[in-house]
Order: C-alpha cells, then structure tokens, then sequence
C-alpha cells in the first residue's frame, strides 16, 4: 500500500505533545520528512525520538517571530521546501469574563492569533505548488463556552484567515484548511479538567467519547495528502458531532 505522504516535507509546530506528536507520528508512517517545533527543548527531543524515521526538532516558540525566522531558516537549509504545514501550536486556559487579566489576553492571542499568522505568512517563500496548510482551530470558533471567551475568540479569527488566505493564495495551488477539535484527551486537557469534568464533557458528545490525538492525526493526513486535492477553506470538524447541534 502507498504512503499518502511519501516524499512530502512536513512541518508540525507545537510537536511535542497532543495532537501535535499525535499527527507529527502519523505524517512519519505516511512517509513524510517531518520537522517539530517546540518551547520545551528536552520535551522536543523526546518526542523526535519517539516519533522516530528521522524527524528533526527545531527548538522555538511561534509567538516570538525571531524564532520563526530561525525555524526556518533551519528548514530551509536542511529540506529546501515545506509541503505540509500543521499550525498546531497554540495556547488555553480558563479566564472568566469580569476577571481577565491583560496578561491572560495577550498571551492568548499572540500565540494562537499573532503566531499564527506569521507562521504562515513567513512560510510562504518556503511553500511548494500545491502545499496543504492546515491550522489548528476548535469548535470554539462557532460556540460559547464558559470562562473561554479569548480563547473562543482567537479560534474565531484563526477560522476568519483561512477563508481570506484561499483568496490572498489564488493561482498558486497553496490549500489552507482549518481542522477543529472537540473536546480531545491531551495532557494539556488532563491539567485544566478533572476525570469527573471529562466525564461530563463526554456525556455532551453524540459519539460518546473524547477525540484522541490519534482521531486528530487521521483528519490532518486527509488535509496534507492528495486525498484533499479539491478542497481547501473548509473548518473541518473532528469533534465527536459536539459542534453539530
């Protein structure tokens, strides 16, 4: 059987843990040449070799645009190119509306808004004809919740660029799509909710379940690969069917 990935180059940022080791793993079975990016350097090393089949860390945090220029510049002279790009990493915790700090604000959108953005933007020369761009969004750019207003917000606005960026891409083959979680078993999830609050997050899923970064992984190589080749500026949502209803 062929590997739907074969060949490509594969960026994934925020690999060291969740749903980015998750697809970062699965973008190496299918063939890819992957490269994480991370905060954690020891975390980042870690997950490399776990992922295994040569994949390279590049240490660097995408809300500070000097390191995204070394992220690439890393690229750049060790692949050449980028043919898929996950925009995974990102940023949550809880902040109740009345009580948000400036500092819960802007650290919330400089990484999953400002970081994002430039992530993208200053992959652009490194992009192939027909790369995939994927970000990470959530079923919080379509629904309220509790105490996560700015972070519903920057999921809001992550699924705003992918519609302009389609337009802004017109002519050079370049997708950019939007895959967005439920609810997903992480260890991030595992350090803001309880066993007892993921209880009563599954008994809200039609499917029963929480996602796994595994569901999540399966979804993104469907985004990267030919498999989506006419499809691009969609918010695809891998949530158990929560966004649904």
């Amino acid at each position: 059987m062929s590997k739907k990935l074969e060949g490509k180059v594969a960026v994934v940022t925020g690999g060291s843990a969740g749903i980015g080791l998750g697809t970062a793993k699965r973008f190496a079975v299918e063939g890819a040449r992957v490269f994480i990016t991370g905060r954690r350097e020891l975390e980042l090393s870690k997950a490399a070799a776990e992922i295994g089949h040569g994949a390279t860390p590049i240490h660097g945090d995408t809300s500070n645009l000097a390191d995204i220029e070394h992220i690439y510049t890393t690229v750049k002279a060790k692949a050449g190119r980028i043919d898929v790009l996950f925009v995974n990493a990102g940023f949550y915790e809880f902040g109740k509306f009345g009580e948000v700090t400036e500092q819960h604000f802007d650290k919330t959108f400089d990484t999953n808004v400002r970081g994002l953005f430039f992530t993208v933007q200053k992959a652009l020369p490194l992009l192939s004809a027909g790369a995939s761009v994927i970000l990470n969004g959530s079923i919080a750019s379509i629904k309220g919740i509790a105490t996560l207003s700015v972070y519903n917000a920057t999921k809001a606005a992550v699924r705003s660029f992918a519609r302009s960026w389609i337009l802004d891409l017109k002519g050079t083959g370049i997708r950019v799509n939007v895959l967005s979680p439920g609810t997903t078993d992480t260890p991030g999830l595992s350090k803001l909710l309880t066993n007892e609050h993921k209880a009563g997050a599954v008994a809200n899923v039609p499917l029963a379940r929480l996602g796994t970064p595994d569901d999540m992984s399966h979804a993104a190589v469907f985004l990267a690969s030919e498999d989506s080749a006419y499809i691009t500026g969609i918010e695809l949502f891998v949530d158990g069917g929560v966004a649904q209803y």
